[in-house]
């Protein structure tokens, strides 16, 4: 058995002579055990978080999308195209013809994006979860229908309950070389009502999703599209599908993925994590360092076991790692604890939903979510042995030289 952690262990747990000494060290242990379970419970709320914003966006982001690198447009009737639409990968494949247009309701415009897509894209069973108002529908007997976000119903003050009153389009006329006398005769002007409002977030609720159809008569565009979006069967690896589609379509096309279709989103849920790692951290830091003081009088307390063991032949070195062992059991001993406590509590929530939101909240439950990740427990238990590392050698260090003075006087 190792001597000095043997000692340092008997030391943990032998009555103090001076009651303050248990009080340091109980505090030491206290900080680090609040510390720890605090970080891994607030690392797991932004991870649930995290997961629920990302399972919005996801609803309206698909596995990949296929856009033209160069130009707005691309004819999706080639021999690939074809192919790809019956690959037994791809769950849908949907076609996409967008642009951006003024759109007026009654006495109020705006600028949005209009997005024409294909059928296969209702295939999408989650869309009904971000529908707040009427129904996600784009076809029904009456002719088209658009589902517009949140965004735009807000500047349109748009009722779907209102059947007499439609969502009035302009788009640029294509081809024109000079200007009419009327400035109307410029733009395509279509009506089209609009049967449901969606919500995911302020950049795709500033989109009006119709029928391609009906793009291609606002735009003018017979038979070239904007983008491909597929969603893949379960099962299947995206990166993997990806890589191969890029290898077989070449430099003339861009494949992205749902990272790439919304590298802002996943650069600020990264970025906040990492944040309130760091605050925490700090803290984190400030408990450990308290054990500086527990080892200096421990040190004190001990001198007379100390000197024994010197005169037995103990050296610095062997002085210096009981400290030190002693230093990290203390940390580690409440990290270990916090963790595990941290642990209980996240799977009550998890289960129960104790911790409760703005009841307004429609999209997400009114619980706070929680992500557990092993991932975290092993970030927080390796940054709190790292720092309960170098508090513990400080420490120890410390002690040495302390008794070496203490010797002298003596």
């Amino acid at each position: 058995m190792n001597t000095a952690l043997y000692i340092a262990r008997r030391y943990l747990f032998a009555k103090k002579s001076t009651n303050a000494i248990n009080i340091i060290s109980t505090i030491s242990v206290l900080g680090v055990f609040v510390g720890s379970a605090a970080l891994i419970i607030i690392l797991s709320v932004f991870n649930g978080f995290e997961e629920v914003v990302l399972k919005m966006f996801n609803t309206i982001t698909p596995h990949l999308v296929i856009a033209p690198a160069q130009g707005k447009t691309f004819d999706p009737h080639s021999v690939y195209f074809t192919e790809l639409k019956t690959a037994k990968e791809i769950y849908s494949y949907t076609e996409v013809l967008s642009e951006n247009a003024l759109l007026r309701y009654r006495d109020k415009q705006s600028v949005g994006m209009v997005k024409g897509v294909s059928t296969a894209y209702l295939k999408n069973k989650s869309l009904d979860s971000i529908t707040v108002q009427g129904k996600f529908v784009l076809e029904n007997e009456g002719g088209p229908n658009a589902v517009i976000g949140s965004a735009l119903q807000n500047y349109l003050m748009v009722n779907t309950n209102d059947p007499f009153t439609q969502l009035q389009v302009f788009s640029p006329r294509k081809g024109l070389k000079t200007s009419s006398v009327n400035p109307a005769d410029d733009f395509m002007d279509l009506y089209i009502p609009v049967s449901g409002i969606f919500e995911v977030q302020q950049d795709f609720d500033n989109i009006a999703i119709v029928p391609l159809s009906f793009a291609r008569k606002l735009l003018q565009e017979d038979t070239k599209v904007s983008s491909i979006e597929l969603n893949l069967n379960k099962g299947v690896d995206p990166d993997l599908f990806k890589a191969k589609i890029e290898r077989q379509l070449g430099a003339g096309y861009v494949v992205k993925d749902r990272v790439e279709q919304n590298k802002a989103l996943y650069n600020i849920l990264s970025t906040e994590k990492w944040a309130v790692y760091v605050i925490l951290t700090f803290i984190l830091i400030i408990a450990i360092f308290n054990i500086i003081g527990s080892l200096t009088m421990l040190v004190i307390d001990k001198l007379k076991d100390i000197a024994i063991l010197s005169s037995l032949g103990a050296g610095k070195g062997l002085i210096r790692k009981i400290f030190l062992f002693e230093g990290m059991m203390i940390t580690l001993a409440g990290c270990i604890f916090g963790l595990l406590v941290g642990l209980i509590f996240c799977l009550v929530q998890q289960k129960f939903g104790l911790v409760k939101m703005s009841q307004d909240n429609l999209l997400m439950s009114n619980a706070y979510p929680i992500g557990l990740k092993w991932k975290d427990f092993l970030l927080v238990f390796i940054t709190v042995s790292i720092f309960s590392f170098m508090a513990s050698a400080l420490s120890s260090n410390l002690s040495v030289k302390n008794i070496n003075h203490l010797n002298q006087d003596l």
